[in-house]
């Protein structure tokens, strides 16, 4: 029973906002609920609309609160920091899109643009680009970042997970040394599981090679409640 009036809590709670806090796109001009006022009603609808993170979304929020990481709620669009992961990785590869029912971001990083094959050193040449990313995450503070890794299914399976996890850890490393807090950023290496294409044939395969970095905003409530 409580967890069904939680529920519709915070089903009333988004419908509310849907009324009363559209804004544009600037992506595509299309009017569309606020992510800036749905963050407003409070960690119960949140967490009815998002997706999971690695240790968990409270623990994570109170631990980047504790370490000081999370800030500048006060103007912050998602739909601004898309656009602007997308302007500034254009062309390079990299797929930037929404995520969890519109309530993340997804940044898809292909084993070509990356990394060597069978490799976790980071390609110099992306470096530039690794940049951009880690400035927006600097830029727009508020939200927690997860980083994956995952292969194809050539090779062993216990080869794969260790160098899934390799890559996850190194793009990590790599963003907290461009200025990102360690206290909002957690990795995990899937390996050949969650493939994007279930194939074989070794030409579509380097679609399941790649790092993904989810950006999950947090809103001042839940980080008030956390702190």
């Amino acid at each position: 029973m409580k967890t069904s009036r939680k529920f519709t809590a915070a089903l009333a709670a988004v419908s509310l906002v849907g009324v009363s806090a559209c804004v544009t796109d600037p992506n595509t001009g299309e009017r569309k609920i606020s992510r800036t006022a749905i963050g407003g009603v409070g960690g119960a609808a949140a967490g009815a609309l998002l997706g999971g993170l690695i240790g968990g979304r409270t623990a994570r929020i109170a631990g980047a609160v504790a370490g000081g990481a999370l800030g500048g709620y006060v103007g912050y669009r998602m739909d601004q920091q898309i656009k602007e992961l997308k302007d500034q990785t254009a062309g390079s590869g990299v797929d930037v899109s929404e995520v969890d029912g519109g309530q993340a971001i997804l940044v898809n990083l292909p084993d070509g643009v990356t990394f060597a094959t069978g490799s976790y050193a980071i390609n110099p040449g992306f470096q530039t680009l690794l940049d951009r990313v880690a400035s927006s995450l600097q830029q727009y503070p508020n939200s927690l970042v997860d980083v994956y890794g995952y292969t194809d299914t050539v090779g062993s399976a216990s080869s794969n997970q260790r160098l899934s996890e390799q890559r996850a850890q190194a793009v990590s490393n790599y963003l907290i040394s461009r200025g990102v807090s360690s206290a909002r950023i957690r990795w995990m290496g899937f390996g050949e599981t969650n493939l994007k294409v279930q194939t074989g044939d070794n030409v579509n395969e380097p679609l399941n090679r790649r790092v993904e970095i989810k950006i999950i905003p947090v809103s001042q409530a839940e980080a008030n409640s956390a702190g």
